[in-house]
């Protein structure tokens, strides 16, 4: 299953994208992990911007996707849970699944509104440069869960 983070802004180089890259790295077929990020460079207003990351990031998922938004107030999955998730929608024979992370402002509704599922990886609000290695982490342990492997401990 091809998994993808399509993301608003361009992660430089630091321990964000190290976190990220490490994780990814450590995800093994059937699992693939890629990420796609987005920049709107001009100067809109905060509504005009959180519609022109919506529009970029709607154009990096793969058409028929899966699309799970990733937002401070959606549901919060344990990791055994999110394993459950993501080992369902495999064994169903989806091929994509994108996970789309907003900029400073988060994602707009409209993203929030067409998503199969909204996402939080908790109350506290996370730096969106953050999440994304975050989110490589969890999926890393979620492949590990499906596999049996000890790298998840309960």
């Amino acid at each position: 299953m091809r998994l993808l983070i399509a993301a608003v802004g361009r992660a430089k180089a630091g321990p964000e994208r190290d976190l990220f890259d490490h994780y990814r790295g450590r995800i093994r077929p059937p699992f693939s992990l890629d990420l796609k990020e987005v920049e709107e460079k001009r100067s809109l207003s905060t509504s005009e911007m959180k519609q022109r990351e919506a529009e970029l990031l709607t154009c990096a998922v793969p058409t028929g996707a899966i699309v799970v938004a990733m937002d401070e107030r959606g549901k919060q999955l344990s990791s055994i849970d999110f394993a459950g998730k993501l080992g369902g929608w495999r064994d169903g024979g989806e091929g994509d699944v994108a996970f789309m992370i907003g900029g400073a402002d988060g994602l707009d509704a409209s993203v929030r509104d067409t998503a199969r599922m909204t996402l939080s990886l908790g109350a506290a609000t996370w730096p969106h440069m953050l999440v994304r290695g975050l989110l490589a982490e969890q999926i890393y342990r979620a492949q590990c869960i499906l596999g049996g492997h000890p790298y998840h401990r309960e």
